[in-house]
C-alpha cells in the first residue's frame, strides 16, 4: 500500500470541553483542509495549538486510518493528520518525515496521544476503549513546510 495523507485538520477552536454528556461544541467551517502549513517548533498555522507553550512537544498529532472504525475521521478524533499505510503508534521516539510534494517535513514523535471518553460520544460507544494504544502520536515539527492530502513519501529515522 502506498502511504497517503487521507485528511488534514487545522481547527482554531477546541470542541471537546467539559463533560462528554454535554456534547461537543459545533465544528467551525473549513477545519478539514486540503493542505496545511507547518512551522518548526510551533505547529500547524491556524490550529488551536499553534505556538502554545504548553503544546510545543505535542503541537502536531498524527493517527493511522487503520486505527479508526469505518466512517470516523479527524473531525471526531481531533488529530491533525490522518495517515494511511503507516503504523504511527509504533513510532514513539522516532523522527517521521512526510513529503507530499513540497519537500520533507520532519516530526519528532514524542509520545502517544491517548484517547479520551469523548470518543464514545464522537464516534460510538466503546470507541474510547477500542482506541487505547491506537490513538495516534503527539509530535514536535522540526521543519517549516507544507503537507497536502494525497500520496506521501514516508521516512522514519531514529531521533
Amino acid at each position: 500500500m502506498v502511504p497517503e495523507i487521507v485528511e488534514l485538520l487545522a481547527s482554531p477552536v477546541r470542541r471537546y470541553q467539559g463533560r462528554p454528556s454535554d456534547g461537543p461544541a459545533p465544528a467551525p467551517p473549513g477545519e478539514l483542509v486540503q493542505q496545511v502549513r507547518i512551522r518548526a517548533g510551533l505547529g500547524i498555522v491556524g490550529d488551536r495549538y499553534f505556538g502554545g507553550r504548553a503544546h510545543r512537544d505535542a503541537s502536531v498529532t498524527v493517527i493511522a486510518r487503520e486505527s479508526l472504525p469505518p466512517g470516523a475521521g479527524l473531525a471526531q478524533v481531533r488529530r491533525n493528520i490522518l495517515l494511511a499505510g503507516v503504523d504511527v503508534d509504533s513510532l514513539v521516539g522516532s523522527v517521521l518525515a512526510l513529503d507530499s510534494g513540497y519537500g520533507p517535513v520532519r516530526l519528532r514523535v514524542n509520545r502517544a496521544a491517548n484517547p479520551c471518553a469523548w470518543m464514545d460520544v464522537a464516534i460510538a460507544p466503546g470507541a474510547w476503549r477500542a482506541l487505547r494504544g491506537r490513538g495516534g502520536v503527539r509530535c514536535t515539527p522540526l521543519d517549516d513546510g507544507v503537507l497536502r492530502v494525497g500520496p506521501v513519501r514516508v521516512v522514519v529515522t531514529d531521533a
